[in-house]
């Protein structure tokens, strides 16, 4: 097996603030595996806030790049447990080797991963259309820019109400809101409140991290379904959030690839809680993997090749929300770097 790897930076097609900052390019990590003439990509965005900087995972798959291309690959999932091992504080580049173990998988078995993953494309749930803070009339404008059949909206200021009842004064269509942490428990439980009455489906990670406390307070109180995104990073935290959110975001880079989401889909369906799958800005080559599980869950937020002006790779189509699976071996898709 050959390794490879690539440094990105894509640019957003408008900045992009959370309630954690704004940014203007989105650093990625793209991989390359090749074995016997077939090759597999992966990608892993950075994200600040998990403090693994693309030049991080660049120098790890340096430093074990032998064993990184030693390994005799079968199957995705026993490769994921040797990367898991050799590189236990990386998940970021961890999650793009696996990407590409999975996309080099299908193309040798010569099918689409969601046939691999036994997923029904007829399932697909419509994605999301991330609105990023902003003033409202640039909000507004956003919305006009890209009419969706459901739009994310970023919030965590202090104008939080008054932001949606400017939105919904232009659209009554459906709302997902993401705090990103940034609520206290009686600031949310008075925002979604008001929020029940304004068609929103739920509230995604609106307390710190880990405030379980202040979780367990607000599950009992709150109207709408809570949904776990920085509370959730890792498989073993699905069990911890029982009992204190409704559902959970399963991001590959976060929980460290395809391989561990599709255990956490299936724990999280026998604990009976709801699954969104969510992006982290990635380009075609990560939001590939992830809509080729998109049929596994309730709730899909995949729009990164939509909020970014330059892409790496073509393949998958999106026509108001509806995602089209490529049919193509492993991601299907077609890599341009």
């Amino acid at each position: 097996m050959r390794v490879r790897s690539f440094i990105k930076a894509l640019p957003f097609t408008h900045p992009f603030t959370i309630s954690k900052g704004t940014k203007t390019h989105q650093p990625t990590f793209i991989v390359e595996l090749e074995l016997n003439g077939i090759v597999g990509y992966g990608e892993a965005p950075a994200i600040a806030y998990y403090n693994i900087p693309v030049e991080k995972m660049q120098a790890d798959l340096l430093a074990k790049q032998t064993f990184v291309e030693k390994f005799a690959f079968t199957t995705p999932d026993r490769y994921w447990h040797y990367l898991h091992h050799l590189l236990p504080l990386n998940g970021f580049l961890v999650s793009a080797l696996d990407m590409a173990a999975w996309d080099l998988f299908g193309k040798i078995r010569r099918q689409p991963l969601y046939k691999l993953f036994g997923a029904d494309p007829a399932n697909m749930p419509v994605t999301d259309y991330t609105i990023g803070i902003d003033s409202t009339e640039k909000m507004i404008e956003k919305m006009k820019e890209t009419p969706w059949p459901v739009y994310k909206i970023k919030l965590g200021t202090d104008r939080d109400i008054e932001i949606m009842e400017s939105l919904r004064r232009h659209t009554d269509t459906p709302l997902r809101i993401d705090a990103n942490a940034g609520w206290t428990k009686e600031e949310a439980l008075e925002k979604i409140t008001a929020f029940a009455a304004m068609n929103v489906e739920f509230i995604e990670q609106p307390l710190a991290k880990d405030d379980w406390e202040g979780m367990a307070w607000l599950y009992e109180r709150s109207p709408l379904p809570l949904v776990a995104d920085e509370s959730c990073v890792y498989e073993q935290d699905l069990a911890k959030c029982e009992g204190h959110f409704h559902g959970i975001n399963i991001k590959l880079t976060k929980c460290t690839g395809i391989t561990p989401a599709l255990r956490m889909i299936a724990d999280a369906r026998k604990r009976g809680m709801k699954i969104m799958l969510g992006c982290m800005n990635e380009s075609t080559i990560g939001s590939a993997a992830l809509a080729h599980l998109g049929p596994l869950a309730d709730w899909l937020d995949m729009d990164g090749p939509l909020l970014l002006s330059e892409d790496l790779a073509t393949g998958l189509t999106y026509d108001f929300g509806k995602v089209s699976l490529p049919s193509a071996p492993g991601l299907g898709i077609t890599v341009q770097l």
